[in-house]
């Protein structure tokens, strides 16, 4: 039996194909920490740069991005500036960001900052091995002389570990299962926004998102990971990366005896079930 189509069904069919609906496919990726590859920051200056590695997008370019940057003990930047507004999580070290008359406040793993375009300081490292994640919300990611410096009207946060706030329940996702707790770090809920979710030992779940755009970092600890599209579990430790488009679901487990604590980039709600 033949099925003929005429040229307005063809029509109708080749637009629902090509429709939003039809077009996003589920799809994810998956970087283990252990698997990344290392750069420099400034590659002009070699070894004394940080290191540096994009988990996402390309600093160099104009678009978004997430890296990871690596510092060395003792490291202290000179007075700068830089052309874009970026955001940092410590994984591990001591790091302190400021104005450079500054005294040091130095942020251990799990603190957050903020630090806008064009405001003059500097970052430093103290502890024995320093790692963090750095996001920019455009590119490329530029350090310019302190003379260039401007105000964009935006004000740096310096949000230490100890004094960010854990809820076991929030407006801004859908957290179902006991003993997990998220923090909201920037953004809108209606938009794209930053959020942290921190998985206690012994815990056994997934995270569902139908986001555009997912991107998850593992803050401290480690997870074992999975999904539809793994042959077999991945252990995730600090500074490893998920990220996945479409309707989604991340099988994650904690069989550590310390909590887990992810970072989430998304411009759509999750559920932790």
């Amino acid at each position: 039996m033949k099925l003929l189509l005429n040229a307005s069904t063809l029509a109708l069919v080749a637009t629902l194909i090509s429709s939003p609906a039809f077009a996003q496919q589920s799809t994810s990726k998956v970087v283990a920490a252990s698997n990344i590859d290392w750069g420099y920051l400034n590659p002009l200056r070699g070894d004394k740069s940080p290191g540096a590695a994009d988990l996402w997008g390309n600093r160099t370019t104009d678009t978004a991005t997430g890296m990871l940057v690596r510092f060395k003990k003792g490291f202290e930047s000179p007075p700068h500036i830089h052309n874009i507004t970026y955001r940092g999580i410590v994984i591990e070290g001591q790091m302190h960001n400021d104005d450079p008359a500054a005294e040091k406040m130095w942020m251990p793993a799990g603190s957050f900052w903020t630090q806008p375009a064009g405001e003059n300081h500097t970052t430093a490292a103290n502890g024995k091995t320093n790692l963090i994640y750095l996001e920019i919300d455009s590119g490329p990611y530029l350090v310019k002389p302190t003379k260039e410096q401007f105000d964009n009207s935006e004000r740096p946060l310096n949000l230490h570990k100890d004094n960010i706030v854990w809820l076991s329940d929030s407006d801004l996702n859908d957290i179902n299962v006991d003993g997990v707790k998220s923090t909201y770090v920037w953004g809108s809920t209606a938009n794209m926004n930053g959020s942290m979710i921190k998985l206690p030992a012994g815990f056994k779940g997934e995270v569902t998102t139908n986001a555009s755009e997912f991107r998850a970092v593992v803050i401290a600890g480690a997870v074992n990971y999975n999904s539809s599209e793994q042959n077999k579990a991945q252990s995730l430790s600090a500074g490893s990366y998920v990220e996945s488009t479409g309707r989604f679901t991340h099988s994650l487990e904690n069989n550590s005896d310390k909590p887990a604590t992810i970072y989430i980039r998304t411009n759509s709600k999750y559920q932790v079930n």
